[in-house]
């Protein structure tokens, strides 16, 4: 499936690493654990949404955009990626900005993306949470459009059928790195939260024929209605494409049992999670994102759901900058009673 006919810019290094994770893998005792580091995509420490902006931005500078219009949480891993790609191509860019966290500290307020965004030269605009943000985005632009500005509305997480192409592309450059390495997929396990990533792989498995599973763990909402967000995303990419074979109900999983009690809310599993990752491979995975389905992916092994001879690349979608406003809840030491304790250090090691 060639993607060539859609415009697209190029914002990422790739191909992006697709790495084994020993030490993690013989902690849980199999299967095998790979990781996709699609941290690496470069630009203002890189992240996933990178390659949703390579197409969203090739068509808004079809359109003739000059002026950048995206939304998100405080700690937005897609706004701040924004605002980097915004500042490369020399367009204008306010970011909106929605206040969810129930109790949010100072460095949650002021760290992380938050001052990277203002940092990369975005306009900074903040809205109280339930705020409905998709209209906040829409007024946003009729305003700037009345004042003779060409606005580039970009939805929550990059995630609408044009964003999405970029994980389609994603997921066939993945399948020809495991062919490279003689490597057969079993399962990809990623983080689910505004789809289009989920969506993505899915749609981009499927142009591929592979057999392999993309498994979501949800880190904003129920199962319930993450699974027909996921579904009706890959659906609307599929038929944006063309031509593509049908999308079966069973391609999409999604398990939001690791969700807590709810977006960008810490859990203890989540903590231990990322920190194990950090103590056995030396990777920073994220508190949103990356450590909530991490620790869905390690309870799961735990829980043999997967096979010791099986193949599970996780995806690595970044956000390493919303470590720093989540000081307090990661330096806390891991719980010896937690499920996911670290190992003790082993003799000679």
């Amino acid at each position: 499936m060639n993607l060539d006919r859609f415009p697209r810019i190029d914002l990422c290094h790739a191909p992006t690493p697709l790495e084994f994770m020993p030490r993690l893998t013989q902690h849980l005792g199999g299967p095998q654990i790979w990781i996709k580091r699609v941290v690496f995509t470069g630009m203002a420490l890189g992240g996933n949404k990178a390659r949703k902006l390579e197409f969203l931005l090739g068509e808004g500078l079809q359109q003739g955009a000059d002026h950048v219009v995206t939304l998100g949480a405080l700690q937005s891993n897609h706004v701040r990626q924004t605002a980097a790609a915004a500042a490369r191509l020399g367009l204008a860019c306010t970011v909106l900005l929605e206040h969810r966290h129930p109790n949010p500290d100072y460095a949650y307020l002021h760290n992380g993306n938050v001052l990277l965004d203002g940092l990369l030269g975005a306009e900074v605009v903040y809205r109280p949470g339930g705020t409905d943000m998709a209209a906040a985005l829409k007024q946003v632009g009729e305003q700037l459009r009345s004042t003779g500005r060409r606005p580039y509305l970009i939805p929550s997480g990059g995630s609408n059928p044009v964003g999405t192409l970029g994980y389609v592309k994603a997921a066939q450059e993945l399948l020809q790195q495991a062919k490279e390495k003689s490597l057969r997929l079993d399962h990809i396990v990623v983080a689910s939260g505004s789809a289009g990533t989920q969506a993505g792989l899915v749609v981009g498995v499927a142009t591929q024929a592979s057999t392999v599973t993309v498994q979501g763990f949800a880190v904003s909402q129920a199962a319930h209605l993450q699974h027909p967000r996921v579904a009706a995303l890959a659906l609307a990419t599929a038929q944006w494409i063309g031509d593509l074979p049908e999308i079966p109900p069973e391609a999409i999983r999604v398990n939001a049992d690791y969700l807590g009690q709810g977006y960008s809310i810490p859990t203890p599993a989540m903590v231990a999670a990322v920190q194990q990752v950090a103590r056995l491979e030396g990777i920073l995975l994220d508190p949103v994102y990356t450590g909530k389905a991490m620790a869905g992916l390690m309870d799961w092994v735990r829980r043999g759901h997967y096979r010791a001879n099986e193949n599970i690349v996780f995806i690595h979608t970044g956000g390493q900058a919303g470590l720093f406003g989540f000081c307090d809840t990661l330096s806390r030491p891991t719980q010896a009673s937690s499920p996911l304790e670290v190992p003790q250090r082993q003799k000679g090691l």
